[in-house]
Formats: structure tokens, C-alpha cells, sequence
């Protein structure tokens, strides 16, 4: 390209030829880097006053990137892991104007080197298996919305799937034959089967003899018959925790999501034995890295680790009050 590039086209191919045709990247994804770019461009025309359909690719620059990040953190509320998130969207469309626009990579080498924002990564929470039964137990069955929510979230906890998968599930996509697995399309776009244990196949193959509401529904549908959204699985879940937590209250004091049932998953096994290596599979992990999250988080085992061990000898000392006049001049 000659001349100052405009955004829009470099953008559009970014979209329609990068993303959709050659990474062949998930819904998820693109909808997450669309997300971005929709907060930045409407971020930039309040800061610029200049239409998105008319900026130049070097109207974008570092400081203003690094503005649009700090505003999502101070005005938006954001966490440093979302803000991570967002930047990552921006490195991925800059890293492909790289290419496509050379004679501004000057100013894209400078996109590319804002950092991401570090940030305390906390243990990762779950529930016990007290918890999971009471959740379990607060779907009232007798209704259709009932058994269809006591089916997934007993195949969430079981399975580990990610929400996007939960949602994403045909009926086609349960196998209830001998060898009763799930057949997924995880990130990265791999493909993964996961076994069933027997309690979760009953419930299931009780489940798809439910009388369809459309020809072409998902797994689990909503009262339509369509897709369930996110905000969906979020709202019935948070209505179950609340029913559930009458019977079992530490579930008051936890935020329970989709993504604390696939860490439950992951901590049951790891506590049944299981191999870092294999949790990582079952959960389709890109790195095994990832997995190191759950053996920091399980006090369990670090419990038995330090049964094992011959922990050093100490001796409690006795306490002595200070002198009067000491602790007056030491409290000031």
C-alpha cells in the first residue's frame, strides 16, 4: 500500500480474510475482537472528533491505545485481565498490518511493544462436592426448564466444558452408546471426546427423549427453542446457587459461573489422582501450563504433601509486655 492507509479497509480484511477465512477463528473470538475494535474506534472519535470510516492507520497510535486502556480500567471499571484481553485483539490486527502496510512500521513496532498489565493472579475457586450436590439437588425436575437445567449443569461439572461449548452442543454432539462420551469443537478449534460417567448418560438419555420445541434445536434450548445465550446459562445458574445455598450456605459467599464449575471439574480430578498431563487433555488446555493453576490452588494436597514431611522444630516464645513508657513513644 502507498500514501497514509486507512483504518477501514486493513480493518475489514482483518476481519473477513484474517480472522474468518485463514485463522478460520471461533465465533467467540471474532466476537471478542469486534468487541474491542467497536470500544476503541468509539473511544477515538471522542477523543479525535473524526469519523472511524475516515482515520488513517497511523491516526492510531501507542498513546492513544494506551489511553483507551487505561480509560477502560478508570471509567469502565475493567480488570487487568480484561484489559489484557483487549490489547491482544489491538497486537493481533497490528501484527497483520505488519504485512499488509509496511511503510508504517514504525508506529506499529510501537503498538506492538505496549505490555500487557500484570496483575495478582488469585487461586482459582471451586466448589466442594457439598456444594455441587446442593446445586444439583435445586432444580425443580418436574418442569422442563428444570430437568434441562439439572442436565447441564451436572454435565458441566462432570465434563469441564467451557460455557461456549455447553451452549454450542447438539444432540448429535452426545454419544450414549457404550463408550458414552462428547464430542466437542474447543478453542483453537480442536476437537476433543470426553467420556461420561454412568449417572451423567441416565440423566442424559433421559433428557433428548424430551419432545423437541424446533427441528434443528441445540441440546439445551431455551423456552424457543433456540440457542441458550450466556446470559442465560449466568442467570439460571445464579437463580439455582440461590436456591441451593438455603441448604448448603457457604454458597452464599461464592460467585458461582460456568467457569467455577470447569475449575471444579479439574480440582476433582486432580484430587482423585490424576495425572497434570491428563487434566490438561480433558480439559483441551493449549499449554500444560495452564493446569499449574489448579495444583496451586488445592490445599488438599498440599496438606498431604506436608503429612509426609519432617517439618523443621520451633520453639514458642513468651510474650513480655513493653515498658510503659516505651509503648507510649513506640504507638506515636
Amino acid at each position: 500500500m502507498t500514501g497514509r492507509p486507512t483504518l477501514a479497509p486493513l480493518l475489514q480484511a482483518f476481519f473477513t480474510q484474517r480472522l474468518m477465512q485463514q485463522r478460520q477463528a471461533s465465533t467467540h473470538t471474532i466476537a471478542s475482537y469486534r468487541d474491542t475494535w467497536r470500544l476503541l474506534l468509539q473511544f477515538i472519535h471522542k477523543r479525535l472528533h473524526k469519523a472511524p470510516s475516515a482515520l488513517t492507520l497511523e491516526d492510531i497510535d501507542a498513546p492513544l491505545i494506551t489511553a483507551f486502556l487505561d480509560d477502560l480500567e478508570m471509567v469502565r471499571g475493567v480488570t487487568a485481565r480484561t484489559r489484557n484481553l483487549r490489547l491482544t485483539a489491538i497486537h493481533s490486527f497490528f501484527r497483520y498490518t505488519a504485512f499488509e502496510a509496511p511503510a508504517t512500521s514504525a508506529n506499529i513496532q510501537r503498538v506492538l511493544a505496549i505490555p500487557a498489565k500484570r496483575f495478582t493472579r488469585a487461586l482459582v475457586p471451586f466448589l466442594s462436592r457439598l456444594e455441587v450436590d446442593a446445586l444439583l439437588a435445586a432444580p425443580d425436575q418436574r418442569t422442563w426448564s428444570g430437568r434441562r437445567d439439572h442436565a447441564l449443569i451436572l454435565l458441566a461439572v462432570q465434563t469441564g466444558l467451557r460455557l461456549s461449548e455447553l451452549t454450542s452442543l447438539q444432540r448429535g454432539d452426545i454419544h450414549l452408546d457404550s463408550g458414552a462420551h462428547v464430542r466437542v469443537i474447543g478453542k483453537g478449534r480442536k476437537e476433543r471426546c470426553t467420556p461420561l460417567s454412568k449417572n451423567t448418560r441416565t440423566v442424559l438419555a433421559a433428557w433428548v427423549r424430551e419432545p423437541p420445541l424446533a427441528p434443528t434445536q441445540p441440546l439445551f434450548p431455551n423456552a424457543r427453542g433456540s440457542r441458550l445465550s450466556a446470559h442465560g446459562v449466568h442467570y439460571l445458574l445464579a437463580k439455582h446457587v440461590a436456591a441451593a445455598s438455603e441448604a448448603c450456605p457457604s454458597l452464599k459467599h461464592k460467585r458461582v459461573s460456568p467457569h467455577v464449575l470447569r475449575h471444579t471439574t479439574a480440582m476433582d480430578l486432580l484430587q482423585e489422582g490424576t495425572e497434570q498431563t491428563v487434566i490438561s487433555l480433558w480439559l483441551g488446555h493449549e499449554s500444560i501450563e495452564t493446569t499449574q493453576v489448579y495444583l496451586d490452588a488445592d490445599l488438599e494436597l498440599k496438606q498431604k504433601i506436608l503429612d509426609k514431611t519432617t517439618p523443621p522444630t520451633g520453639k514458642p516464645g513468651r510474650y513480655r509486655p513493653d515498658d510503659k513508657l516505651l509503648a507510649f513513644l513506640k504507638g506515636l
